[in-house]
């Protein structure tokens, strides 16, 4: 089973989020509302996938992923935002996530086809 840690500043898409990935089949192991907490969190749990939002208090997930993908055995890295990817132009495509995903599409499936088997 893959293993999930979600990051959001708004605890109500956190909760939504892992509702919807559990039914999916994923185990979401853990949750973060900010950047700070989400990176040591994430080193402690090593999960196989972090969904992180963009927009962050503090660090922005740009940041985050930098720093999560900098670490030993880094997770796979999908950011996500209620925004579409055109609004953050080749800032997605130049960092360390493996795609994007808005939230209003996300599912186990979209996961999966970022990912792959």
């Amino acid at each position: 089973m893959t293993t999930v840690f979600i990051v959001d500043d708004h605890a109500s898409f956190r909760a939504s989020a892992k509702a919807l990935l559990a039914a999916d089949g994923y185990d979401v192991v853990g949750e973060a509302g900010d950047g700070e907490v989400a990176i040591g969190e994430i080193e402690r749990l090593r999960p196989d996938v972090v969904l992180l939002d963009i927009q962050l208090p503090g660090l922005d997930g740009f940041e985050v992923a930098d720093r999560v993908a900098a670490g030993n055995r880094p997770p796979e890295i999908v950011l996500t935002s209620s925004r579409e990817l055109d609004d953050f132009g080749r800032l997605v495509a130049g960092s360390a996530a493996r795609g994007f995903v808005p939230k209003a599409e996300l599912s186990g499936a979209a996961l999966q086809a970022l990912l792959g088997p």
